[in-house]
């Protein structure tokens, strides 16, 4: 059973240390409404955890989503996982791929995903991990805007994306055909919201809501995750709301990868 009210985490991880390019995002929903705050800051400390524990405030969190690598333990990770072979296969042509984690680029994003995490962990109240493919005793879980959004597109070919913004250039085609308030619908039903999804113009900004509505679809119970115990999942949009053509590419990929490297999740919360 839903929450009536709550709030969840986003970050977009950053690696830049002199531009904000990284950024944080609660939303918050209560029984009529859902809305959200958003804050960008530099991947320094104390700028980092300062930022976040700003916008997050004293709510329990029901989960935390960050755009980066993580793996259980919050190891580094030094190795192209299944998450990533998942989100590769059949997906590259139509919504891009994820990067590598054992890529030099890959390895610096997981480094600063996990700083991104512990600071969470520090100052923030998340609450327990309750879904099946946690990897942590906290809710703390890995995003992936680019493909979350494009999964929930029907022809994501006819966009022309590019690499450089095709997360941007999903989130907006999302927006004007309704389908991001959709998702929000989907996971909250009988809420409106609060605030103008069009509004949000900035690349990091659009990529911290993405990794909250993330964190909200495993508040809610309802996802879908790829990867494996050992290194991590990336989580994506509920199995109800897949475009057409993604679920049998994602079947596709799971019987080459292995048994169980795809999840689809369903919790029950209390009220």
């Amino acid at each position: 059973m839903l929450l009536s009210r709550g709030s969840v985490l986003g970050i977009d991880v950053g690696c830049s240390p002199t531009s904000r390019t990284s950024a944080v995002c609660r939303l918050d929903w209560d029984e009529s409404t859902v809305s959200w705050t958003i804050q960008r800051f530099r991947a320094v400390e104390p700028e980092r955890t300062e930022t976040i524990s700003r916008v997050a405030g004293s709510p329990l969190l029901s989960a935390a989503a960050f755009d980066g690598p993580l793996r259980r333990g919050l190891d580094l990770i030094g190795r192209y996982r299944a998450a990533e072979r998942l989100l590769t296969r059949r997906f590259q042509p139509l919504i891009g791929k994820p990067g590598q984690s054992s890529a030099p680029v890959g390895r610096l994003l997981n480094a600063h995903a996990n700083a991104c995490a512990e600071a969470v962990l520090k100052v923030c109240n998340v609450g327990p991990t309750t879904h099946d493919v946690g990897i942590h005793d906290r809710a703390i879980v890995e995003a992936f805007p680019s493909a979350f959004l494009g999964m929930l597109i029907e022809n994501p070919t006819a966009l022309n994306a590019r690499r450089g913004d095709r997360s941007d250039t999903f989130f907006c085609h999302l927006v004007e055909t309704g389908g991001m308030e959709g998702l929000v619908k989907h996971l909250l039903p009988g809420r409106r919201l609060a605030m103008s999804l069009s509004a949000v113009t900035n690349h990091d900004d659009r990529a911290a809501l993405v990794c909250g509505l993330t964190a909200l679809c495993v508040a809610v119970g309802s996802y879908t995750a790829v990867g494996d115990a050992e290194d991590g999942w990336i989580v994506l949009p509920p199995l109800a709301l897949h475009a057409p053509w993604a679920r049998p590419v994602l079947d596709q990929n799971a019987v080459e990868e292995r048994v169980g490297s795809v999840f689809h999740g369903k919790i029950a919360m209390a009220a």
